[in-house]
């Protein structure tokens, strides 16, 4: 008898972990939600452009990648785990790189008045990492670390940099040519007018602006240099 009950009440735990299970996988994805835009989408990446509104609720929400990103403007917010537990923000400056794993599970609203700012960020959902785990073999100069490049988050998924594009006071003297060794998204924090020249000599120039996010596939082989403003950007590598 005591078997036969043992028996049931393992049957009983079971069912109720599974329905918990059931019940935790049927949080809605991060994104999209209100506020937030899809920026771009390859078979590495999904980019986001996040803003946190005030005064709009939001779902409880399961982050299911790995996600990397850049804050570009402070709001307040609140963050709500499942159990009702909610954490204020705290006040921090900004450009802010981010990293976060996946399966964390809540939701986050934005808290301040009708004056205050809302809060903005590009964020990034990772797909699988590089199938081969490859970096590009090319003998020329990595992208990064290059002089005057921060190196602000690094960890088994990303590599990030904080880099800011100064006018050459020498314009005699050609930018270095380089070589993008991993597959990388590109956000700018501020904006300026950036001359780019490939290998083959093709040279474009591109005004860029606070949240532009851009993706350069690993092998890119490019020169790169401000023509206009001080361009800033976080270059967020992946692994």
């Amino acid at each position: 008898m005591n078997v036969l009950k043992w028996i049931r009440a393992a049957a009983f735990v079971s069912i109720v972990l599974g329905a918990g299970l059931v019940v935790a996988e049927d949080y809605p994805p991060a994104y999209p939600r209100t506020g937030v835009t899809q920026v771009l989408e390859n078979s590495r990446v999904f980019v986001w452009e996040v803003h946190w509104l005030n005064g709009i609720k939001q779902p409880i929400h399961r982050h299911r990648y790995d996600m990397a990103g850049v804050y570009l403007r402070y709001g307040p917010i609140v963050v709500t785990t499942p159990d009702g537990r909610a954490r204020p923000s705290e006040p921090f400056d900004v450009p802010r790189p981010y990293y976060q794993p996946r399966d964390i599970t809540h939701k986050e609203e934005g808290s301040g008045g009708p004056n205050d700012p809302e809060r903005l960020a590009i964020m990034v959902d990772l797909r699988e990492p590089n199938p081969t785990g490859a970096v590009s073999s090319s003998k020329m100069e990595p992208a990064f670390p290059r002089e005057g490049a921060k190196d602000v988050i690094d960890n088994e998924r990303v590599r990030e940099w904080d880099y800011t594009w100064i006018p050459s006071t020498d314009p005699t003297k050609p930018a270095q040519m380089r070589v993008y060794t991993r597959d990388s998204v590109q956000i700018f924090f501020s904006g300026g007018t950036i001359r780019y020249r490939t290998a083959d000599g093709k040279e474009t120039t591109k005004a860029v602006a606070m949240k532009d996010a851009f993706f350069i596939p690993q092998d890119t082989v490019r020169s790169e240099e401000a023509i206009s403003g001080e361009p800033r950007a976080i270059t967020i590598e992946l692994k």
